[in-house]
């Protein structure tokens, strides 16, 4: 259970040679590089990427060029984060947990949005209760992430032990595939993974996030170290644009959906599904999930991803949030 804690410690001491090297400046920003992954839980980056907003707002701070870059999961996105490759990051809270335990200097600076997993079974495989899922396969993300860590939690809460499921590591799209082809059993995804398997027939939704962890801390903003004490202006300014962009989508679900679909190859329909069937919320406000992230740090370290639980004050920094709201 701990080696995602070594490999996290190895990339943040690699990150801090170059540091040391002089390989990695903290003067002017130019080209800000954002970190993001193929889900409807973070649509805000990619309609603020499509619509030029980023570009647009953040022109007054001397940034020419926004580049992004697609993760499968949280956890390798936060080895690239620690490895000094990333600025900005749309990311679980989860895998950012646990980076910060390995030497990640960084802080949430607003929420994305809140539940919105599914536990899709294939149909035939029968469910009545978490019991049922002893022997069976499920696919889901690498440890650290958060659909792990709901998942374990929950088995877990419901007298199941977590190693009578074989428990696959999976990115969306592979598990996707093999729930398809008949090699696991079951999927716990973040949308629109659970809906596009069942718009095809495949599975059925057997329980959501949100039941198996009530109001839980999904996705959030972050914002490296370096950023935040040399450019706060910018980071202020980054808040606010994502604040516009999920506004924006929450008002604009259709024309979201269309950007959504645009951007990843998803079918249009099957994304305005997704945005119907998840019970996620979009949200910025990082006060309503303060609470809810904190509680994952216990939850990691019971499951050994961290070496101690960590506080509020570790993990974000609301100034900013605040400040764009003012």
């Amino acid at each position: 259970m701990r080696s995602l804690t070594a490999t996290l410690l190895a990339v943040a001491l690699v990150a801090a040679f170059i540091l040391a090297a002089g390989c990695t400046g903290t003067g002017d920003v130019s080209n800000l590089r954002i970190g993001y992954q193929p889900s409807t839980h973070q649509t805000a980056h990619i309609t603020a990427m499509e619509k030029g907003w980023w570009q647009e707002d953040l022109a007054p701070f001397g940034i020419t060029q926004v580049t992004d870059k697609q993760f499968e999961t949280g956890p390798p996105e936060m080895q690239a984060m620690l490895a000094g490759e990333l600025d900005i990051a749309y990311v679980g809270s989860a895998p950012f947990i646990a980076a910060v335990s390995s030497g990640l200097d960084a802080k949430i600076v607003a929420a994305v949005q809140t539940q919105g997993s599914d536990l899709v079974l294939r149909n035939g495989v029968a469910y009545s209760t978490p019991a049922d899922l002893a022997g069976k396969t499920i696919a889901t993300f690498p440890p650290g992430s958060i659909q792990d860590t709901v998942l374990r939690t929950w088995l877990e809460e419901n007298g199941v032990d977590p190693a009578s499921v074989d428990i696959k590591v999976m990115g969306p799209g592979e598990a996707t595939t093999a729930i398809s082809a008949g090699h696991v059993d079951g999927v716990f995804l973040p949308h629109p993974s659970p809906s596009v398997i069942v718009a095809e027939g495949i599975g059925r939704v057997v329980a959501q996030s949100g039941e198996m962890m009530k109001d839980h801390a999904c996705c959030v903003l972050v914002a490296s170290g370096s950023l935040i004490r040399d450019h706060p202006d910018l980071v202020e300014q980054v808040v606010r644009t994502h604040i516009r962009a999920t506004e924006y989508n929450l008002e604009h679900q259709d024309e979201a959906a269309s950007i959504y679909s645009a951007k990843t190859g998803q079918n249009v329909e099957t994304v305005k599904a997704s945005f119907q069937d998840w019970d996620g919320t979009w949200t910025a406000d990082p006060n309503v999930i303060t609470t809810s992230v904190v509680e994952y740090t216990e939850l990691q370290y019971e499951l050994g991803y961290i070496s101690k639980p960590l506080t509020q004050d570790d993990l974000f920094d609301l100034s900013f949030y605040e400040k764009a709201r003012a």
